[in-house]
């Protein structure tokens, strides 16, 4: 045995490592008696494969890859230098400022707004109808809108109808006391 097979022998538990493991193991699991638990061959060390290749170069700076073995397909691939847009240089073309996207219009802030305004007369007097209808339209227009807070617009529109039954009510109430359209 060489020099290096000695000292695995020496570090491995068990038995001596032969050069059939097969029919070592076979032979001694005949041998042990019976209930005692089988005799385990030990590890053998696989030479790498070939996708693995080894390095010779020192390295050059610190962090670098030591030596050894170092897998190919694993390293940075090289950065190619960035292509040219426009291959004529010389010509400059006119640049135009671009403005600003407009503002999208708003209504879910108003509807609530409305919607507020419209359920607060609605506790005190039955004509703020109109000021709930509206509130109630731009709460319908700001649903419709991707682009607005559909919180606010169903706030809104819930406020706008609570405030068109309080000024029906209030309206049916005045209607009931004394001719008013007589």
């Amino acid at each position: 045995m060489t020099e290096r097979e000695q000292t695995d022998a020496d570090r491995t538990p068990g038995p001596p490592i032969s050069a059939e493991p097969a029919a070592s193991a076979h032979a001694a699991s005949a041998e042990a008696p019976a209930g005692a638990p089988p005799v385990v061959p030990a590890a053998s060390i696989e030479p790498p494969s070939e996708d693995v290749a080894a390095t010779s170069a020192p390295p050059s700076l610190p962090g670098e890859h030591r030596g050894g073995f170092r897998r190919e397909m694993t390293q940075p691939l090289p950065v190619a230098p960035p292509l040219l847009v426009h291959p004529d240089p010389v010509v400059d073309p006119q640049v135009h400022w671009i403005h600003p996207p407009p503002a999208l219009p708003r209504s879910a802030g108003w509807a609530l707004l409305f919607g507020v305004l419209a359920l607060v007369l609605a506790c005190f007097v039955g004509w703020g109808f109109p000021v709930g209808v509206l509130g109630l339209v731009l709460a319908v227009v700001a649903l419709r809108r991707p682009w607005e807070r559909r919180e606010m617009a169903v706030w809104a529109l819930g406020l706008s109808a609570a405030s068109l039954v309080f000024s029906a009510g209030w309206l049916w109430w005045a209607h009931t006391q004394g001719a008013l359209f007589a």
